[in-house]
């Protein structure tokens, strides 16, 4: 006997959770952008540290000390570029990341390679949010971009996924992805980027919208990244903090994937003091 669909309201339970997570949660975010300075660093460095504390609860048992190594990279990628530039930031997460491997490789020799990834993971995407709003010109509106994309691209991702349904697009690793939801999150993103453009009176558009739809499918990945290794560890979400989404690292999965791509173009194309206005301005 064929299964029976899913209910509507299992189908949609969540959608007033995540809707009303999301109400509060956005105007403090974009209030941070918009302020700048010390307190978008401190606040990228309070993500960095829940997400630290999340990697380390789910692959190293609550480890001490790999959580002081994790949470110190996260500080440092969110505080040294104020103090010592871009490259000492980098050397201090490259120490922080060796001696992470180093205590795990002697607490469990033949552990999964899980083990390496943490203090990279919660670390470089700091640096990449602060290169990013750090551009004295384009900062906010670069923050503000990528945000749109990853919550834009996430929103109709949802619902192309339990509206549309089809092939899944990674069933051993993600079984409620489908490719229309991938589909949704290309679209997504790339109308953001045209509102956001369109707003700002930005040139190249057309230039722009193709790097949206390119980066939703980093957003996608980021996603990915993120199931695989919580199914490798048998959870179901990495936290508890926010209600409908699960923890720090279910909610920012696609926005640190995204910023740190985006940091990278940016840099790139108009060099590390004008990231921002890099990944705008085509």
């Amino acid at each position: 006997m064929a299964a029976e669909p899913s209910p509507p309201v299992a189908k949609w339970g969540d959608l007033g959770v995540r809707a009303l997570s999301a109400a509060v949660l956005i105007p403090a975010v974009l209030a941070d952008v918009w302020a700048g300075g010390i307190w978008f660093h401190l606040f990228v460095a309070l993500i960095g540290i829940l997400m630290a504390q999340e990697w380390v609860a789910i692959v190293h048992n609550g480890n001490p000390r790999q959580f002081a190594l994790h949470a110190a990279g996260a500080l440092c990628g969110a505080l040294l570029p104020l103090d010592i530039g871009l490259a000492g930031g980098l050397a201090a997460i490259a120490v922080l990341s060796l001696l992470s491997i180093l205590v795990a490789r002697r607490e469990q020799p033949d552990g999964p390679v899980w083990r390496y990834l943490g203090v990279p993971y919660v670390s470089l995407p700091p640096i990449a949010l602060v290169v990013l709003r750090d551009d004295p010109a384009c900062g906010a509106a670069a923050i503000v971009l990528v945000m749109l994309m990853v919550w834009a691209a996430d929103t109709l991702a949802y619902f192309a996924g339990r509206i549309i349904g089809g092939p899944k697009l990674a069933p051993r690793i993600s079984p409620k992805k489908t490719w229309a939801g991938l589909g949704g999150a290309m679209a997504g993103s790339a109308l953001a980027a045209l509102g956001t453009g369109l707003v700002l009176g930005l040139s190249g558009l057309w230039i722009l919208l193709v790097v949206a739809a390119l980066l939703a499918l980093v957003e996608q990945g980021g996603d990915l990244f993120k199931s695989a290794m919580k199914r490798h560890y048998g959870v179901k979400d990495s936290g508890r903090l926010i209600p409908g989404h699960g923890g720090v690292i279910d909610r920012v999965d696609g926005l640190v994937a995204v910023a740190t791509a985006a940091a990278l173009i940016g840099a790139l194309r108009a060099g590390i003091g004008h990231a921002g206005a890099g990944i705008l301005v085509w």
